[in-house]
């Protein structure tokens, strides 16, 4: 339970970070920027991987087959894991979108 808590923190942080580096809805009228957007789209298309992987392990870590009785964490953490999936799946599908 620990190391899926821990797992689950690691994913937050790095859906966090890649939520904040995600350019969605800026566009760079300077020339000489462009060098760059290679770069934010590797490293958002990484943490989205990433994000998607630990949160996968820290469900099967959080889950196991005998657990306490207590429905409100259980479906929090679904929740929670429900949000960082879905929030990751739709910036990989963003930025096929946006590079193609």
């Amino acid at each position: 339970m620990f190391v899926g808590a821990f797992l689950l923190a690691a994913a937050v942080i790095s859906w966090g970070t890649g939520l904040m580096m995600s350019p969605h809805g800026q566009t760079s009228g300077h020339s000489g920027v462009d060098h760059v957007r290679t770069v934010i789209v590797v490293y958002v298309r990484n943490t989205a991987i990433g994000t998607l992987a630990l949160a996968a392990l820290s469900a099967w870590l959080l889950f196991p087959t005998r657990r306490p009785r207590s429905p409100v964490r259980d479906w929090l953490l679904i929740g929670l894991l429900a949000l960082l999936a879905a929030s990751s799946l739709y910036q990989l599908w963003w930025l096929r979108s946006v590079v193609s």
